[in-house]
C-alpha cells in the first residue's frame, strides 16, 4: 500500500513537470517570431528612482548606466534615495548631484531595513508619471528605456513593464549557475507575458505609471519581495505587467553561496508572503487567480514534493541493504544473489529519466533562443552541476525559508 502511495505521488509530480514544460514548449512554438518584438514607443519624461544602502562599490557605475541611456537628458529625472547608509555612497552620489542638474539625492530619515520604503520615498517625489525604479548594483543597457515605455503607452491597462535580467560577473561557479538561472527565468516571464501572466517586475530595472502605482498603494513595506507583491496588486486592481525580452539590465549576483543562500532565501520568504496574502483570490480574478497563483505555488512547492520523494527512498533503500545484510550474516546465507542484480528499469526510473532529459532540453532552448552560446557551448561542467546539485539546493532552502517565515526570525 505504500508503494502504491509513493507512486501515485511521483507521478502527479511527474505530470506537473510534464504539464509545465509542454505548456511553455507550446507558448513558444505560438510566439516564436514575436519573442523580442517591442512596439515603438515615443519619448515622454521619465524619473528613475534608485534606492541604495551600502553599495559604494556600484552606485558610480549604477547612476553612469543611467546617465548613457539614450534618452534625451532634458526628459530624465534620476532620483536615488539612500537608506541611511554607513559606508561612502552618499558623498559618492552627492559628486554627481553636484555635476548633473538631473541627478537628485534624498537621505532617508531612517534605515528601513529593505528595498520598498526608499524606493516609495522616490516615487512620491518623482516629477513624472512614467517612473523607473532600478539597483544600485544593476546597468540597464542604452536602449532598454525606449524599448520598454511602448508596453506602458500602448495599453492603458498596462501598469509596469520589465526587462530581461542577466548576470553581470560570469567568473565564478555560482555567477555561471545564476546566469543559466537568469537566461531560463527570463525565457519563461516572456513566455508567460504572451498569456498576460507576468507575475512579477524584478527590482534591477522595471517601469511603471506612477498614477497606478498611487492608486494601488506603492510598494508593501513589510514584503520581502515587493516586485512580486505590487504585480500582484496590479492584477487584482486590472491591470497588467509586460515583458520587454529585447531589453536588457545586468545585475551583480552574489558571489558567494553563503550570499546566494541568503537571497533565495528572502525571495522564498516573500513569494509565501505574497502567496498568502493574496490566497483568497484562488481561481478568482482572472488570470490571478486562476492561472499565476496556482502555477506560482506549484512552482514554489514542487521541488518540496521531489525533495520527499528521494529522501524517503533513499531511506527506504539504505534500511533494505542494512537489514538484508544484518539478517543474511545471521542465517549465513549469500548477501547477494545474481537476481539481485536487475538492470531492468522500473515506471518510477523511466518517468524520472525521462523528466530530467525533458528539463535538460528546456534549459539547452532557453540559451538558444536568448543567444546564450558561452552558456551553451563553453560551460559544459556548469551546466551538469546546476541541473543536478544547484536545482537540488532550492527545495532544502525553501524549508529553511518556511521555518524562518514561521517563527518570524527573517531580515533583509
Amino acid at each position: 500500500m505504500a508503494m502504491s502511495i509513493i507512486e501515485l505521488i511521483f507521478f502527479v509530480y511527474t505530470f506537473l513537470s510534464i504539464y509545465m514544460l509542454s505548456l511553455f514548449v507550446i507558448l513558444y512554438l505560438q510566439s516564436r517570431k514575436e519573442m523580442f518584438s517591442y512596439p515603438k514607443g515615443k519619448v515622454e519624461p521619465v524619473s528613475i528612482v534608485m534606492p541604495c544602502y551600502n553599495e559604494q562599490k556600484n552606485i558610480g557605475l549604477a547612476i553612469e548606466s543611467l546617465l548613457n541611456l539614450k534618452y534625451p537628458k532634458d526628459m530624465l529625472e534620476i532620483i536615488i534615495v539612500d537608506d541611511k547608509s554607513t559606508d561612502n555612497s552618499v558623498n559618492i552620489v552627492r559628486n554627481y548631484e553636484k555635476k548633473y542638474k538631473n541627478v537628485r539625492l534624498i537621505v532617508n530619515k531612517r534605515n528601513s531595513g529593505g528595498a520598498a520604503e526608499p524606493t516609495n520615498i522616490g516615487i512620491k517625489a518623482a516629477k513624472y508619471d512614467y517612473v523607473a525604479v532600478a539597483d544600485s548594483d544593476s546597468t540597464p543597457d542604452k536602449d532598454a528605456l525606449l524599448k520598454m515605455i511602448g508596453f506602458l503607452q500602448q495599453d492603458e491597462k498596462v501598469g509596469g513593464v520589465t526587462c530581461s535580467i542577466q548576470v553581470k560577473h560570469r567568473s565564478k561557479l555560482i555567477e555561471k549557475l545564476q546566469a543559466m538561472e537568469y537566461t531560463v527565468i527570463a525565457f519563461t516571464r516572456k513566455l508567460l507575458d504572451t498569456v498576460d501572466s507576468v507575475y512579477v517586475t524584478p527590482g534591477p530595472f522595471a517601469l511603471y505609471k506612477k498614477s497606478v502605482l498611487m492608486e494601488i498603494g506603492l510598494f508593501d513595506v513589510k514584503n520581502m519581495t515587493q516586485d512580486i507583491e505590487i504585480v500582484w496588486r496590479m492584477l487584482k486592481n486590472d491591470y497588467k505587467a509586460r515583458m520587454c525580452l529585447s531589453a536588457k539590465v545586468h545585475s551583480v549576483a552574489p558571489k558567494t553561496w553563503k550570499g546566494w543562500w541568503k537571497q533565495r532565501i528572502r525571495w522564498n520568504i516573500g513569494g509565501t508572503q505574497t502567496l498568502l496574502k493574496h490566497k483568497s483570490l484562488v481561481l478568482r480574478k482572472g488570470m490571478l487567480g486562476l492561472f499565476i497563483i496556482p502555477i506560482f505555488a506549484i512552482s514554489l512547492f514542487i521541488g518540496l514534493i521531489g525533495l520527499g520523494l528521494f529522501t524517503y527512498l533513499f531511506i527506504r533503500r539504505i534500511m533494505t541493504y542494512y537489514l538484508t545484510i544484518k539478517y543474511s550474516a545471521a542465517v549465513e546465507t549469500a548477501i547477494f544473489t545474481f537476481n539481485d542484480f536487475n538492470l531492468s528499469l522500473s515506471i518510477l526510473n523511466f518517468f524520472g529519466i525521462s523528466l530530467f532529459i525533458l528539463g535538460t532540453l528546456f534549459v539547452i532552448m532557453s540559451f538558444t533562443v536568448l543567444k546564450e552560446k558561452e552558456l551553451r557551448n563553453n560551460s559544459k561542467f556548469a551546466l551538469l552541476i546546476f541541473l543536478t546539485i544547484y536545482l537540488a539546493i532550492y527545495p532544502i532552502n525553501l524549508i529553511v525559508s518556511l521555518y524562518k517565515l514561521t517563527t518570524g526570525k527573517y531580515s533583509w
